[in-house]
């Protein structure tokens, strides 16, 4: 895709990926919108990046995301590019989750990390074929292809993203619009919480490598550990998915 001169919603983009994101398009010479449930933390991006363009949703909504796709193409009628990046990230057991109770605080996750992407790309896909250039970018995760056991449902959006973002690209090969996947390793960000992720891979060393890749056109982009992992066999996927969970798994069952 081109880097420059386009208008670009991002979803999550007020902190972690999707803020470094806006940053680094701002950067290059683009219009960035970015939407986010919390006002407080669009306010500190918008302070971050002058000129980055804020809007306050609730992606889990469905009116929310229509309103987002008539405000952004009202608004900003050049809009050609979208990125869905907000996502969820929950660990939990299946044994201990009170899920009688509580089933919307994990049904939230599925919404977010799948629904929310899918009606969006659905919603923006006929927009955008009618543009010069367009792209749709999808945020998955290393997850995708090697579940983390402790976060099952993270896993499983992911995955499921990825089957989506294949059969949009397909879908949309005569189009103008490119369909971009980019699948992050564990990056240091509050991702699911303050402190899970600083192992992770260094958040600018990261959006750098992901903008090396699409400045080379890549149509699936990893970075890190999760550049093996997006061509693994299915004996190893295995083998790393279960050395992962006993390596984690006391985190949920103390």
């Amino acid at each position: 895709m081109k880097l420059s001169g386009n208008t670009i919603l991002i979803t999550g983009g007020g902190s972690g990926i999707g803020l470094a994101f806006a940053e680094k398009f701002v950067g290059a010479g683009n219009t960035v919108i970015v939407c986010g449930r919390r006002e407080s933390v669009l306010e500190q991006a918008r302070e971050q990046v002058p000129g980055l363009i804020t809007r306050v949703c609730d992606l889990e909504l469905e009116s929310e995301r229509l309103a987002l796709f008539d405000w952004v193409t009202t608004n900003y009628p050049d809009v050609n590019v979208l990125v869905n990046n907000a996502g969820i990230q929950q660990r939990y057991s299946v044994l201990r989750a009170d899920v009688r109770d509580h089933w919307r605080d994990y049904s939230k996750e599925m919404t977010t990390n799948i629904e929310a992407p899918v009606h969006l790309s659905m919603l923006f896909a006929p927009y955008f074929a009618e543009k010069e250039a367009a792209a749709i970018l999808n945020v998955t995760s290393g997850l995708a292809f090697t579940p983390f056991a402790i976060a099952p449902v993270y896993s499983a959006t992911k995955a499921a993203l990825h089957s989506f973002t294949m059969s949009l690209r397909l879908q949309l090969s005569a189009t103008s619009v490119e369909v971009i996947e980019i699948a992050p390793p564990a990056v240091n960000t509050d991702l699911g919480g303050s402190g899970l992720h600083t192992h992770g891979e260094p958040l600018d060393a990261f959006t750098e490598g992901i903008f090396q890749g699409l400045a080379e056109g890549k149509q699936e982009i990893g970075y890190g550990s999760s550049v093996a992992r997006l061509r693994m066999s299915r004996d190893d996927i295995d083998q790393y998915t279960e050395q992962l969970y006993q390596a984690t798994k006391d985190s949920i069952e103390s």
